[in-house]
C-alpha cells in the first residue's frame, strides 16, 4: 500500500517556476528577509547604513531585472510559478513604475535629521507615547531601522499584486503588501496617538475589505470551479443568462480592489491614514500602492471579467462619478495639507477609473501612463510637505503655509508645479494623463463620464489655486514655520519628481508609446 502511494506521488509533475520571470520579486523579498536578519544580528550603530544600502540596492537590482525582461521581448514573458504569475506588458510596466517610485520613497524614508529632532519615525515604536521609555529612546538618539525591511516586504507584495494570474495569489499579494503598511502607518515620531489611530483604522478597515475580497474569490470559485483568471473568463463566456455567483463574486472582489485604490464609497480610511502616517510612508502609499492596486484591478476586470463588462461598466461608472465629485468637493473645505492631498488622491482615483471603463487597449495604455505621471507628482508633493516645519514637527495646517513663497520662493514654486499638475494644467504631466484617459473614455462611448470628469477637474483646480494664493499672496504669520534645509535624499526626490512632472507634460510621447506597447494582457 505504501509503495503504491509512493509511486503515485512520484508521478506528480514538478511545477515550472521560471525563476527569470519572477526575478524582480525574488530580489526584493530576498533583501527583505536579509533586512530582518540585519535587525537581529548587527549592532545598532551599523544597522541604518546597512539597511539603506540593502534596500536601495535591492530596488535598483529588481528594476534592472524588469528592464531586462522588457528588453528580452515575448520570449521571456508568459506564465510563471505554475501559472500563478503572469509576466506580460502591463505587469512589467506597473512593476517598473512601482520600483522607481519605491526608490524615491526609500530616499525619503532614509532622510535622517536626528540632530534637529526631525526624524519622521518614532525612536522606539513599542514605547507608549510620552512614556519614560520613549523619552529615553529619544534622548539616546535611537532610530527605527525596521522600516526598511517592512517597506521591502510591502514593495514585494506590490510587485506580485498586478502580476497575479489567480485570485488566491492575488489575495496573498494583497495581504503581503498591506500588513507592513499597517505597521508603518503607526510609526510617526510626532503626534504618536494620531499615528497609532491611523494605523488601527487602516488595519480594521483593510481587514474588513480583505474579507470581502476573499468571500468574492470563494463565490467565483463556486461559479467557475477555478480561481485562475483565464478559467473564470472562459466560464463566464460560456454562460447564458444571469449567474448569481458570478455577479456576487464580481461585486465582492471589486470591493476589495476599490478599497485599495481609495474609491468612493470605500475611501473613508484615506484622509485619516494619510494625515496620521509618517509623511514618507504617506508618499509611498499614495504613489506606489495606488499604482499596484490599479494594476491588479485592470488585470481582474480586463482578463477575468472582460465578458461581463456590460454588467460592471455601469457600476464602475457610478463609482467613478461619486469618487471624482466627492474627492473634489470635500477637498475644498480641508484645512490640513495632507488631508487635502488625500481627497485629491480620491478624485484622481475617479479619473483613473474613467480610463478603466474604456475597456480598450487605448484605455489601458492611458491608465498606465496616468499612474506613472501621478506617482511622480505625488511623491514630490509629499516630499515638499516634509520640509515645512514648526517646533511641533511638520506644519500641515494650511494657515501655517501663508507667505511661504516669501520665505522660500524656490520650494513654494516647486510645490506650485505639483499642484498645477494635480489640477491638469497644460504642459504638466497631469494634463497629459487626464487628456489620455478622457480621450480613451470618449472613444469608448463614455461621454457623460468625461463631462463629469472635466467639471470635477474645474472644481479641484479651485482648492489647488487656493493654496498657491495662500503661499504667494498672503502675509506670513509672525510665528510661521521654517523651511528645513533639505537633505540629499529629499532633494533628489523633489528634483526627480519635478523633472518627471515637466518632461511627461512637455514630451509625453515616449512614455505614452511605451504604455501602448505594454497594453496587452496574456491569459
Amino acid at each position: 500500500m505504501s509503495a503504491q502511494v509512493w509511486l503515485a506521488a512520484g508521478d506528480i509533475p514538478a511545477p515550472e517556476i521560471a525563476y527569470a520571470r519572477v526575478a524582480p520579486m525574488l530580489v526584493v523579498f530576498g533583501a527583505a528577509v536579509v533586512g530582518v536578519l540585519v535587525e537581529a544580528f548587527l549592532p545598532r550603530r551599523a544597522r541604518y547604513a546597512t539597511q539603506v544600502v540593502l534596500a536601495l540596492g535591492a530596488l535598483v537590482g529588481a528594476f534592472a531585472a524588469v528592464v531586462a525582461l522588457a528588453r528580452a521581448g515575448g520570449g521571456r514573458r508568459g506564465l510563471a510559478a505554475a501559472g500563478a504569475v503572469a509576466v506580460d506588458g502591463p505587469t512589467l510596466f506597473v512593476q517598473g513604475t512601482v520600483l522607481v517610485l519605491s526608490i524615491l520613497a526609500v530616499l525619503l524614508v532614509a532622510e535622517r535629521r536626528l540632530d534637529a529632532g526631525q526624524d519622521a519615525f518614532a525612536a522606539q515604536a513599542a514605547a507608549l507615547p510620552g512614556s519614560a521609555a520613549g523619552r529615553a529612546a529619544i534622548s539616546a538618539g535611537a532610530a527605527q531601522t525596521e522600516v526598511f525591511p517592512l517597506t521591502l516586504f510591502a514593495v514585494g507584495g506590490m510587485l506580485l499584486f498586478p502580476a497575479a494570474n489567480d485570485l488566491v495569489t492575488m489575495f496573498v499579494a494583497l495581504e503581503v503588501l498591506s500588513l507592513p503598511l499597517y505597521l508603518l502607518c503607526g510609526l510617526a515620531r510626532r503626534r504618536r496617538l494620531l499615528s497609532q489611530e491611523a494605523a488601527l483604522k487602516y488595519f480594521l478597515l483593510g481587514a474588513f475589505s480583505s474579507a470581502f475580497f476573499l468571500y468574492g474569490v470563494a463565490l467565483l470559485y463556486g461559479f467557475a470551479g477555478s480561481v485562475r483568471l483565464g478559467d473564470i473568463a472562459a466560464a463566464s463566456a460560456a454562460t447564458a443568462g444571469v449567474e448569481p455567483l458570478l455577479l456576487a463574486g464580481t461585486a465582492l472582489v471589486g470591493v476589495g480592489l476599490l478599497f485599495k485604490v481609495g474609491a468612493v464609497p470605500f475611501h473613508a480610511w484615506t484622509p485619516d491614514v494619510y494625515q496620521g502616517a509618517p509623511t514618507p510612508i504617506t508618499a509611498f502609499m499614495a504613489a506606489a500602492t495606488k499604482v499596484a492596486a490599479f494594476g491588479a484591478l485592470l488585470r481582474v476586470f480586463y482578463v477575468a471579467l472582460a465578458g461581463l463588462r456590460w454588467d460592471w461598466q455601469p457600476v464602475l461608472a457610478g463609482v467613478a462619478v461619486a469618487t471624482m465629485v466627492l474627492g473634489a468637493v470635500v477637498a475644498l473645505v480641508q484645512q490640513d495639507i495632507k488631508r487635502m492631498l488625500a481627497y485629491s488622491s480620491i478624485a484622481h482615483a475617479g479619473f483613473l477609473l474613467t480610463g478603466v471603463i474604456a475597456t480598450s487597449r487605448a484605455g489601458l495604455a492611458a491608465t498606465l501612463f496616468y499612474l506613472a505621471a501621478y506617482g511622480f507628482t505625488t511623491l514630490g508633493a509629499f516630499a515638499v510637505v516634509t520640509l515645512v516645519r514648526d517646533p511641533g514637527g511638520e506644519a500641515t495646517h494650511l494657515s501655517r503655509w501663508a507667505g511661504l513663497g516669501r520665505r522660500s520662493p524656490l520650494l513654494a514654486g516647486v510645490f506650485t508645479l505639483f499642484l498645477l499638475a494635480f489640477a491638469g494644467i497644460p504642459l504638466t504631466s497631469g494634463f497629459m494623463g487626464k487628456f489620455a484617459v478622457f480621450s480613451a473614455a470618449v472613444a469608448g462611448g463614455a461621454v457623460p463620464l468625461v463631462v463629469v470628469g472635466v467639471l470635477a477637474s474645474a472644481v479641484a483646480a479651485f482648492f489647488y489655486v487656493r493654496v498657491i494664493v495662500l503661499m504667494f499672496f498672503s502675509e506670513p504669520v509672525p510665528d510661521g514655520p521654517t523651511v528645513a534645509a533639505p537633505g540629499v535624499a529629499t532633494t533628489a526626490t523633489i528634483t526627480l519628481g519635478a523633472a518627471a512632472t515637466v518632461v511627461l507634460g512637455v514630451l509625453p510621447q515616449p512614455v505614452l508609446q511605451l504604455a501602448h506597447q505594454a497594453a496587452t494582457f496574456i491569459q
